[in-house]
């Protein structure tokens, strides 16, 4: 009974924290609610959004993937050289680099599943690499020159509303379909609340595993293309820290960091609380160093709500 009412608590909060950082920051700047800055946020989110949701999945499992900004950049960096340097199609391009992101997933499933290497230090060794890698693959300047239809992926519009947040709004539906209608979404939370009983009751542990870091490569991968496609160029940089954003997202939209408890729902409301906050922040002329010791700030203490809930519980 305790623990659904905390739970309970935990969905309604999230959504009060946004509308009140909402509320804020539309006090303190008459620049905030434009409909250009509104639209701006959207697209900014939207990346967020499309990494976070690979993200959630890993975290309900207990996991964690620190590739994602590295996956980002090696999807920049692989889509933009074969369209540019190699003179391959759009679509090819897209799909090799997405096959290319799935594939960096797999990797991280078998270092993690099948060597038995803790996860922070697997995704942390394999963002090192691909991070490497793509500085090789691009020499280290900036690729761009390519199609400018390909822009319409993350500059266009269906009407009023951006492709970018589109594509993120069907993720998310499609995240929230596999968290809630499928059994491959049971088995996440199992394997997240308790890894052994879930290998006692039969569940494929070593396969999820290795399911769940594929599918948070291609959602870093599908974002990587989205931010491609908005930028117009492909950076070496374009990734890096990226991961930290991420995980502060989920966390914050209570994704239990220890697993097994979780919204796909709220992870919405997440990832809107740090567009807004980023958006806001440079509204108010807050600098860089100080954007990352509020954001800092942000993830310590929404892992450190969770933590109490879990101490209280267990109580």
């Amino acid at each position: 009974m305790k623990s659904n009412m905390i739970n309970q608590f935990k969905d309604k909060a999230i959504w009060i924290v946004f509308l009140v950082i909402f509320i804020g920051f539309s006090i303190a700047s008459p620049r905030f609610l434009s409909s250009n800055n509104l639209f701006t946020i959207a697209r900014q989110v939207s990346m967020l959004g499309i990494a976070s949701i690979g993200m959630t999945f890993v975290i309900l499992i207990a996991g964690i993937d620190l590739s994602i900004g590295s996956v980002i950049t090696v999807v920049n960096i692989v889509a933009a050289y074969l369209m540019v340097n190699r003179g391959m199609s759009m679509a090819s391009a897209v799909i090799l680099a997405l096959i290319l992101s799935v594939l960096i997933g797999l990797l991280n499933g078998f270092l993690i599943s099948t060597v038995g290497i803790s996860a922070i230090i697997a995704t942390f060794a394999t963002q090192i690499v691909f991070e490497g890698a793509g500085y090789l693959i691009s020499g280290g300047t900036p690729i761009y020159g390519f199609d400018e239809r390909f822009k319409v992926i993350g500059q266009g519009y269906v009407g009023p509303i951006p492709v970018p947040v589109i594509i993120m709004i069907i993720c998310f539906a499609l995240g929230s379909f596999i968290l809630n209608k499928s059994y491959f979404g049971r088995y996440f939370y199992a394997v997240g609340g308790n890894e052994e009983a879930s290998k006692l009751s039969g569940i494929r542990v070593g396969f999820i595993k290795y399911l769940v870091y594929a599918l948070s490569g291609l959602f870093a991968g599908l974002a990587g293309i989205v931010m491609l496609s908005r930028t117009n160029s492909a950076q070496p940089t374009a990734g890096i820290g990226y991961e930290f954003d991420v995980i502060t997202c989920v966390v914050l939209g209570g994704v239990s960091v220890s697993g097994g408890y979780g919204k796909m729902s709220n992870v919405v409301a997440g990832v809107l609380i740090i567009g807004i906050l980023t958006n806001g922040m440079v509204l108010l002329n807050v600098s860089t160093y100080m954007q990352m010791v509020v954001k800092g700030i942000v993830l310590a203490l929404a892992v450190g709500f969770d933590s109490l809930q879990k101490k209280r519980v267990a109580h």
